[in-house]
């Protein structure tokens, strides 16, 4: 048996891929057997993780990873303090913790940009992995994921929650049933606010902070503090923007509810950075419109809310023949009394997002995931096409009515409520250029769009030794 070293992962992707080839898969796991995790990235939503293993039985926290080297002295300490004094062992580099082959998982809460690239790297190396959201950086990187998920036979979880929800499900089970007619538009709902980051200089990093690593798969650049730890979301070398970001989870409930939806057939986008200049990349205003057979996706990201009285705004409708479904009740078309849902049969497996995961690593059911890699995939996808379309396009003066999707009520309302948060800030709108995306066709199947300007954004070139593999 030949185990991967961290020179192992430093040669080429393909030869790295052949070694993992040699890989045993993990142990078999009694009920009662301990699993032992490493958790990655321990900043932020990282607490959460090691929060919710901290609270299970038989579950160890065995290491902890990250570049910033800053927090292992209180992280280690938190974590020792909850499991008996057992301290996890710290390291910077992933591929070090990687090598220990008594690690059953790794629980990846790092910058997005690293998402795919350690599941990927976990699964050569007989790994499971629970991967928050977006499961990507880009299409082809989540792509990578799901094969490398399915060639090694790992159990690979996503970070939308709300899949572990037996209310959302439920609820998702309502439109299911056609109880409430045909679902006509699937909407969701990003509105929180986002404030100026302002601009910071470059510099020297940190001397705990391995900016190399931190980079990984990011093309190489110079340090800055709107990057860590943060920050980042708002840069599209590291980030997707809040369509990314919070938006994910909106946006995987919102396909859920189309019925065997996977990708689009087409997309398209609206929006612009408003209300303040400052170093952040992605728009804080945006609209996107995605096109399935039998229903439309809509998706609204505002950030400029909190402000004069914009609302912030979390959820998810669905607009049916008949009327709308939302906050677990139905609202007829007619103006009649909104009727709660009752119970639809919408199931989920036990234990939360986390729980769910350690009982998936135990008994090896990669179907009873309720997250699995595959739909984190396309949820995730779904925010990248849409962010495509946006930078893909101009700015321009923007006319709805010369659009294919003029007449929809939802939209209509969409981008008149994107106008409303404009000039709730106080622009005047006849001054306001949007970044107007292209309309892109898609093909669900290769996964690539028509437009071959577009195509050069569903992946980015290869920085070694963090590139992406093309063969798993």
């Amino acid at each position: 048996m030949n185990r991967i070293t961290r020179r192992s992962f430093l040669k080429t992707s393909a030869a790295a891929s052949a070694l993992a080839v040699n890989f045993v898969p993990s142990r078999v796991f009694g009920a009662n057997d301990r699993v032992r995790i490493g958790v990655a990235g321990i900043n932020g939503r990282g607490r959460s993780h090691m929060g919710a293993y901290l609270g299970m039985k038989n579950v160890e926290i065995a290491c902890l990873i990250d570049p910033d080297s800053r927090l292992f002295n209180s992280r280690g300490k938190t974590v020792a303090d909850r499991q008996g004094g057992q301290r996890p062992k710290c390291v910077q580099d992933i591929r070090e913790a990687l090598e220990d082959k008594n690690l059953d998982a790794v629980s990846v809460a790092t910058t997005n940009h690293w998402h795919s690239l350690i599941g990927i790297w976990a699964c050569q190396a007989g790994k499971d992995a629970y991967i928050e959201k977006p499961i990507s950086h880009n299409v082809h990187e989540g792509r990578k994921l799901v094969e490398a998920a399915e060639k090694y036979n790992r159990i690979v979880q996503h970070g939308t929650q709300q899949r572990s929800s037996g209310g959302r499900a439920n609820e998702i089970a309502a439109v299911h049933s056609g109880k409430y007619g045909k679902l006509v538009v699937s909407k969701g709902y990003c509105c929180k606010p986002r404030w100026s980051i302002g601009m910071k200089k470059a510099g020297a990093p940190p001397k705990e902070l391995d900016f190399n690593l931190w980079l990984g798969p990011a093309p190489e650049q110079v340090y800055h503090g709107n990057l860590v730890h943060y920050n980042w979301h708002w840069f599209w070398d590291t980030g997707n923007g809040d369509t990314g970001n919070q938006g994910v989870h909106e946006m995987d409930v919102a396909r859920w509810a189309i019925k065997g939806a996977t990708m689009p057939k087409s997309v398209w986008s609206i929006g612009g950075r408003f209300g303040y200049k400052d170093q952040g990349e992605t728009p804080n205003t945006q609209m996107a419109v995605y096109e399935y057979d039998d229903a439309i996706l809509l998706f609204e990201t505002r950030g400029l809310v909190g402000r004069h009285g914009i609302p912030r705004v979390v959820r998810n409708e669905y607009y049916t023949t008949e009327g709308k479904i939302t906050g677990g009740k139905f609202y007829p078309k007619n103006g009649g009394k909104a009727e709660s849902l009752g119970n639809h049969g919408g199931k989920v497996q036990p234990g939360g997002p986390f729980g769910n995961f350690i009982d998936c690593v135990r008994s090896r059911k990669r179907d009873h995931l309720n997250a699995d890699v595959v739909e984190g995939h396309y949820s995730s996808a779904l925010c990248h096409l849409g962010n495509i379309s946006y930078r893909t396009g101009k700015e321009e003066a923007f006319d709805l009515k010369s659009r294919k999707f003029h007449a929809n009520a939802q939209i209509t309302e969409g981008v008149e409520a994107l106008n409303d948060n404009l000039k709730g800030i106080g622009l005047e709108l006849n001054d306001v250029k949007y970044q107007v995306g292209k309309s892109l066709e898609f093909d669900p199947i290769t996964e690539r769009f028509t437009d071959e300007g577009a195509n050069a954004l569903l992946s980015r070139p290869a920085r070694k030794p963090f590139a992406v593999p093309d063969k798993v």
